[in-house]
């Protein structure tokens, strides 16, 4: 009896570190420069948004090359920081938009200690302000583009502020925390143990599938077919959910946030834009 007793007390243990830790496996942030906007022959300036409880945001306010179309707010996926990140949407002030891209609390330049799921969410909100107020930046023209965790990120977001904000682009996101995690752990052990410590993580009513029920921005959803890292499922998820006008763009053979370094998907993109935009 002793001895069942102390294996069941292992167990719970053992389920109280997962669930502890669980939560943190959403982030691999790091502090390594990869790119440089200069190396896109991009104008740049450093920026620092004051985030929640006096953390400090790091981010690049990136300037349209030419007259602006409209304002981009860049959402990043879960690892490294904005220097990784910076290719995929490069070629946004080239075509007419300035773009802001910023690290969450613990990525990069970044203060604020380690990034949560919540706090994420907090951080775009604080970056979504500073851009209403930045100089040559239209409150009232922007679009918000969020990337695998920034996708489910900016969805929380836009049902909480999206005021001047005339398109969300999900690109590559999931639509549920829990639903996600159980996808990474199908097929090894831990799909065993995997629903106890799910409880851990944000349920239901703060899924991004929920936020997107509650949208008064216009949608676009696009997701890769192939895509190996966040199965299109997620995404036909999100877009099921959301009240018109939405629109669903399926990218064919790319894999995980590949599609906007195509030049067809970009140009489908940029035609979205301008069309929430009301431009030309």
């Amino acid at each position: 009896m002793g001895r069942r007793l102390a294996k069941i007390v292992m167990a719970l243990a053992f389920l109280g570190a997962l669930s502890g830790c669980i939560e943190r496996q959403f982030f691999y942030p790091d502090r390594t420069a990869y790119t440089t906007p200069a190396q896109f022959g991009l104008r740049s300036e450093d920026i620092w948004i004051p985030g929640p409880g006096g953390s400090r945001l790091h981010g690049w306010w990136l300037p349209a090359q030419g007259p602006a179309r409209g304002t981009v707010l860049h959402l990043h996926g879960n690892a490294a920081n904005i220097s990784s990140h910076l290719p995929l949407v490069a070629w946004l002030p080239g075509a007419g938009f300035n773009l802001l891209t910023f690290d969450y609390r613990g990525f990069g330049e970044s203060s604020g200690g380690e990034p949560t799921l919540d706090g994420v969410v907090d951080d775009s909100l604080a970056a979504l302000r500073w851009l209403r107020q930045k100089p040559g930046a239209d409150p009232q023209r922007m679009v918000v583009l969020g990337q695998s965790l920034g996708g489910a990120t900016a969805l929380r977001t836009m049902a909480q502020d999206a005021a001047g904000v005339k398109l969300l682009i999900v690109d590559c996101g999931f639509s549920s925390y829990r639903g996600i995690a159980r996808d990474a752990v199908r097929g090894s052990w831990l799909r065993w143990v995997a629903p106890a410590a799910l409880l851990a993580l944000p349920g239901t009513a703060a899924d991004p599938v929920t936020a997107a029920r509650s949208l008064k921005v216009p949608l676009l959803v696009m997701h890769s077919s192939d895509d190996a890292v966040v199965p299109m499922a997620h995404g036909q998820a999100i877009y099921a959910a959301a009240p018109e006008p939405k629109q669903w763009l399926e990218v064919q053979h790319t894999q995980h946030v590949d599609g906007l370094t195509h030049e067809a998907v970009r140009q489908q993109v940029i035609a979205a834009m301008l069309r929430a935009l009301r431009t030309d």
